[in-house]
């Protein structure tokens, strides 16, 4: 059963049976509205434009893509039908925002990891985490993992699918079902699973985000001590 922000049930979500499967550019359209809301909540909702650049961006998308305003506006206007966006004429443009929390009857955190996957493609729980940061903070791993368990197992339909894990992979990957069933090759598991040390991206990322910390505690103590060098009339280290 899914919660809502209050951890109340949430009922009446589509099954995925009477939701046909979106293409490619209609779950980038769903995932930059979500992304924007939160990250540039004056702008939002998102005008055509913003919409366009948003689905082209070349960072934190993948795939990367080109989609012209007339692709885009197609796609708008299908999720439109499907009740997944809403318009609004405030102002002298069209404005878009998502709808996807009540048409899917889930709450803000896994339209969060939907958004994520919906831009980033399949990641682990711990990139997931990494990932949806400017949505919603997770606590740890393993609240991501409840959410995505969650959304497997919805009784309308999973909206996720957990899959193979990946030669030398410490973690497994998450898709989201919304675009069908993810490819074959996904779903394979590799004779070399589990074997080795690799490390996983969002290990990468975590290494990452402490050595630019340091970094910068490095930088400050060095000004520090430069300039009590300067106070004391002294020449630096």
């Amino acid at each position: 059963m899914n919660r809502d922000d209050t951890g109340r049930s949430v009922h009446n979500a589509v099954p995925m049976t009477t939701l046909t499967a979106l293409s490619l550019l209609e779950t980038r359209v769903l995932g930059v509205l979500v992304e924007k809301q939160y990250t540039v909540p004056d702008s939002y909702p998102l005008t055509l434009n913003a919409l366009v650049s948003g689905c082209n961006q070349k960072t934190a998308r993948d795939p990367v893509i080109e989609a012209s305003e007339a692709e885009v506006q197609a796609a708008i206007d299908r999720l439109k039908a499907l009740s997944m966006v809403v318009e609004s004429s405030g102002g002298r443009v069209m404005r878009y925002a998502q709808n996807a929390g009540k048409v899917l009857g889930i709450p803000p955190q896994s339209v969060a990891l939907l958004a994520v996957l919906f831009l980033r493609g399949p990641q682990t729980a711990g990139e997931l985490r990494i990932n949806s940061e400017r949505l919603h903070r997770f606590g740890d791993i393993l609240s991501v993992q409840a959410f995505l368990e969650e959304l497997a197992a919805r009784k309308d339909g999973a909206l996720v699918r957990e899959l193979a894990k990946q030669a030398g992979a410490r973690e497994t990957r998450w898709a989201h079902l919304l675009s069908g069933e993810p490819a074959p090759s996904m779903l394979v598991q590799s004779a070399d699973a589990g074997r080795g040390d690799a490390l996983t991206v969002s290990e990468v990322a975590a290494m990452k985000a402490t050595l630019d910390e340091l970094q910068a505690e490095v930088a400050a103590l060095k000004e520090t001590v430069a300039r009590l060098c300067r106070q004391l009339g002294i020449e630096p280290p």
